[in-house]
């Protein structure tokens, strides 16, 4: 970089604002798309995280119960999205819940029992990271459940969501759709990187291995589980920063919520991210 591409530290002491910013590194020629996509995406964020804490607010006033549920394969997103969601949010109205697997009592119970005494009171969002679905994909793939266990879910889940939908529980099912090579890309990140090695298990290897397999049982998910009243929503989610956006924006577009036509931003999602499942849709995964 010559000396007229660098800001000196007067020109940067002047600087009050990030238009300002943008302006000075034009004018100095200092390539700048990149940090420029950082400051939109940040100013998005902030923008919606502020629409989430209006309708936390709704939901606690009218007395909702609201599950949004984040599937997707390994490597996905689900948990990066899950933060930008709660960042703001008042503890004490929102749960996240992240269940390990089943303990030996469980196991002997009714497939769904552990999720029941997990979902929302009146008043409260919570977000599930993985969720039943865990039974329609992961298990059978993975040899986790036997194939009459898969088929008595497959058959009871859509009811189990009917009831809830019919008891006034609104569910919202996002799965976060990535490439085969893109997991490869977030897998490798994983393992060379120390704070984020816990991440990675021999359950995420398997996923590239038997991505086909995978794939197969997600498949049957969708046809057998997207439903008017409990719908997937398809997040196209190999761009982290433009999936975490426009999954805020699906969830904020399915609530007359306070507030919400004085939105800073737009809240209706790009269709190029978001979409609903159907059976010809062409999916990155």
């Amino acid at each position: 970089m010559d000396q007229t591409q660098k800001i000196t530290k007067e020109e940067f002491e002047k600087i009050n604002s990030n238009q300002e910013l943008l302006k000075v590194l034009k004018q100095k020629n200092i390539p700048l798309e990149k940090l420029s996509n950082a400051m939109f995406y940040e100013s998005e964020l902030q923008k919606l995280q502020i629409e989430l804490v209006k309708l936390q607010r709704w939901v606690v006033k009218h007395k909702k119960r609201v599950v949004v549920i984040f599937e997707g394969r390994d490597a996905a997103g689900k948990g990066g999205n899950i933060r930008r969601f709660t960042e703001h949010l008042n503890p004490r109205a929102m749960r996240v819940v992240a269940l390990t697997k089943p303990t030996e009592i469980e196991r002997g119970q009714w497939y769904f029992r552990r999720y029941i005494k997990e979902l929302p009171n009146t008043g409260e969002i919570v977000f599930f990271d993985r969720s039943w679905y865990n039974r329609a994909v992961v298990e059978p793939v993975m040899g986790f459940c036997t194939e009459p266990q898969y088929q008595n879910f497959m058959v009871q889940v859509s009811e189990f969501e009917h009831m809830l939908y019919e008891d006034g529980a609104v569910i919202i099912k996002l799965w976060f759709s990535i490439s085969k090579e893109e997991q490869l890309t977030r897998f490798n990140a994983r393992l060379s990187t120390p704070l984020k090695r816990w991440k990675f298990s021999p359950v995420d290897k398997k996923g590239q291995e038997l991505w086909d397999v995978y794939t197969h049982y997600k498949e049957q998910m969708f046809s057998k589980t997207h439903t008017s009243y409990s719908p997937w929503i398809i997040v196209k989610a190999n761009d982290k920063k433009l999936a975490r956006l426009e999954s805020i924006r699906y969830v904020l577009s399915q609530f007359n919520y306070d507030g919400k036509d004085e939105a800073l931003t737009d809240i209706l999602p790009d269709p190029n991210i978001i979409m609903r499942y159907y059976r010809s849709s062409r999916q990155l995964d």
